[in-house]
């Protein structure tokens, strides 16, 4: 055989391969996989190329149809809501999971992420050194003018009215921060806005900025307005913080001038408190010791109209050793001269401490030139009543 003739086989009738027949066995296996039979005996002249034609498009046209209706399944992920469109108009809003709707370009669907927190920053961008002039500085109402950077956060509640109500959220978002801001500065003054009245100042600009986006129908829900710097103006801030360290010298002074009153006043009260209770101890012993000396002297009165003579003397008596107790000195009247007799008594009653024994006085050897201590056998308490007892005698 020559080299370059076909061979087909290796017996001698065995020819070329029939198209044909390869053909309609490979239309046999479509039409069995579609579920297309010919009846046995059917012929199969020359129509069997076209059905072999007919059963690959149809073939190819289920497939095509499979996965056009596959492609309308999808997923949505947790914190995230599929907002489904049909013809471009609003259809419904589906939960997380799989989900499947007509596909496209019937239906289509937007996955939009509902618990992602999306921050605006009004002031500054990025870093709060870098200012923003046109959006930071505003106007007080002591018409003074303070540099004020915030941040907003807000995260989506309806994604309906976020994705088909306005044109562009975000940007109206930054406008309603500018509005809420403005307006809340503009009825503040430059001290509260700068010093006390930070957290008031957020909380009144997100209630207001909810407001404004809820007339909108924004879908935005604002989660925290933080305010990142409230400060005056680069120009002036020498002169304010001059003022800042002198409300702070005032603040300082008052605060010490408090503690001083804390320690002054609370001593004065008890100090005039222990006098008030002093005063009402002496009236009642004032009172107290009249009483007393009332009560004494309507009994003395009574022992008087008794025994005149004996209540007398028992007064004089008790007069004289009230009054003669109170001195160390004594003088006596000598009944026989002119002179008067000077007794160092406190020498001898010291003297007598000391020595721990009566002193006696010997009267003959004193006299008025020379005071010298006289020797006496009696001590002087029963000396004393000896004189007494002599100018009784005396006086009778």
């Amino acid at each position: 055989m020559p080299p370059n003739e076909p061979q087909w086989g290796k017996k001698d009738n065995e020819g070329p391969p029939d198209l044909d027949e390869i053909l309609r066995k490979l239309q046999q296996k479509i039409s069995g996989l579609l579920g297309f039979r010919r009846p046995p005996g059917a012929p199969g002249g020359g129509g069997s190329m076209g059905n072999a034609v007919g059963g690959g498009v149809a073939f190819v046209i289920l497939l095509i149809a499979a996965v056009w209706l596959a492609s309308g399944f999808y997923i949505v992920d947790e914190g995230r809501r599929g907002v489904v469109l049909r013809l471009g108009r609003y259809i419904e809003t589906t939960q997380p999971g799989p989900r499947w709707h007509i596909p496209y370009p019937i239906e289509s669907v937007e996955v939009v992420n509902v618990s992602q927190v999306r921050p605006v920053e009004v002031g500054y961008r990025g870093n709060p050194k870098n200012k923003q002039p046109q959006e930071a500085l505003m106007l007080t109402d002591d018409e003074n003018i303070v540099d004020v950077q915030f941040a907003v956060q807000y995260t989506l509640k309806s994604p309906e009215d976020y994705l088909f109500k306005n044109k562009n959220p975000d940007d109206n978002v930054l406008q309603a921060a500018e509005t809420a801001i403005r307006e809340v500065v503009g009825k503040s003054s430059m001290d509260f806005v700068l010093s006390r009245g930070r957290s008031e100042i957020s909380a009144d600009v997100k209630k207001l900025m909810q407001e404004i986006l809820d007339r909108y129908e924004t879908g935005i829900n604002v989660t925290s307005v933080n305010l990142q710097g409230t400060s005056a103006p680069d120009p002036v801030q020498p002169a304010f913080e001059d003022v800042v360290r002198a409300q702070q010298d005032r603040e300082r002074f008052k605060n010490e001038g408090q503690a001083y009153a804390n320690d002054v006043v609370p001593r004065a009260r008890g100090i005039a408190s222990r006098l008030t209770e002093e005063a009402v101890g002496y009236r009642q012993s004032v009172i107290s010791t009249a009483q007393g000396d009332a009560s004494r002297f309507r009994s003395v009165l009574a022992e008087y109209e008794r025994a005149p003579q004996v209540t007398r003397e028992r007064i004089y008596l008790d007069t004289m050793q009230q009054v003669l107790s109170a001195t160390s000195k004594v003088i006596v009247d000598q009944k026989g001269g002119q002179n008067l007799l000077y007794l160092p008594l406190d020498r001898i009653m010291q003297m007598a401490t000391q020595q721990g024994s009566t002193v006696t006085i010997d009267a003959s050897r004193t006299t008025p030139e020379a005071p010298t201590p006289p020797v006496v056998q009696e001590p002087i308490t029963s000396r004393r009543d000896s004189l007494r007892s002599r100018d009784r005698e005396a006086g009778r």
